[in-house]
C-alpha cells in the first residue's frame, strides 16, 4: 500500500536581481557605442525601449505636435528629447516625453536638458504603455512639479489631463472624451479637439 510522503516546502522563487542604471553609466554606454541604433530612455533606473510606433500612435503624435506648434510656436515645442526631473530623481531618470512645450526657445538649451522649471507641458502618446504612463511617468512628472501632463490614450480615444502637482502626485486628473475639447493651462484661449488626434 502506498505511503503518503510529506514533501519539503519549496521556497518562493527569488526574483532575479536587476541592475539599476544611473545617468552617468548610461552616458558611458552611449559613448562606447554599445547603445548605437537603440532608442532608450532611463526611467526609475531601468532602460526602457521606446517601442516602434503603430500608425494610430504616429497619427496622434503628429496631430498633437502640429497643434502645439501652432499654439505656442515652433521654437517652443520639441519631440522626444530628454528632460531633467526632480533633483532626487535625476540620478536614475532621464525620461523623453513624446512632446514638451517649453517656456523659452529650445535653441537656448545648448549644454543641459530642459528642467521642470522650463516646462509648460509634457505629453505622452499611449498605445500599449497606458498603465506605465498613468502611474510611473505621472508620478515622476508630478514629483518634478511639471505643471501639466497630458496622456493621449489612443485605444481609449481620450485625453487624460493631469494638473496641480503636489506631494508626488497630480491633484487633478480629468479624462476628456473624443467629443470634448481642452485648453492647456498656458494657452487657455486655445482649445484642442480630442477627436482630431484619432484616425476616423
Amino acid at each position: 500500500m502506498p505511503t503518503m510522503v510529506e514533501l519539503p516546502r519549496i521556497p518562493e522563487p527569488a526574483l532575479p536581481r536587476r541592475k539599476v542604471w544611473t545617468r552617468d553609466e548610461v552616458l558611458a554606454l552611449e559613448g562606447s557605442g554599445i547603445l548605437d541604433h537603440q532608442h532608450l530612455e532611463l526611467v526609475q533606473g531601468e532602460l526602457i525601449d521606446k517601442m516602434p510606433e503603430t500608425r494610430p500612435h504616429s497619427i496622434g503624435l503628429k496631430v498633437l505636435y502640429q497643434w502645439l506648434m501652432q499654439t505656442f510656436g515652433a521654437a517652443f515645442v520639441e519631440q522626444e528629447v530628454p528632460i531633467d526631473v526632480a533633483p532626487n530623481d535625476n540620478a536614475t531618470n532621464e525620461p523623453e516625453p513624446d512632446i514638451i512645450v517649453l517656456k523659452r526657445e529650445f535653441s537656448s538649451f545648448t549644454s543641459a536638458n530642459p528642467g521642470p522649471e522650463d516646462l509648460r507641458l509634457a505629453v505622452e502618446i499611449a498605445y500599449s504603455t497606458i498603465d506605465f504612463d498613468l502611474s510611473t511617468k505621472a508620478a515622476l512628472y508630478a514629483r518634478a512639479e511639471i505643471p501639466e501632463y497630458w496622456v493621449l490614450d489612443v485605444i481609449g480615444r481620450r485625453l487624460l489631463v493631469h494638473r496641480d502637482p503636489r506631494d508626488g502626485k497630480y491633484g487633478s486628473v480629468v479624462a476628456f472624451g473624443e467629443h470634448e475639447s481642452v485648453a492647456p493651462l498656458a494657452a487657455p484661449e486655445q482649445a484642442f479637439r480630442v477627436r482630431d488626434a484619432f484616425p476616423v
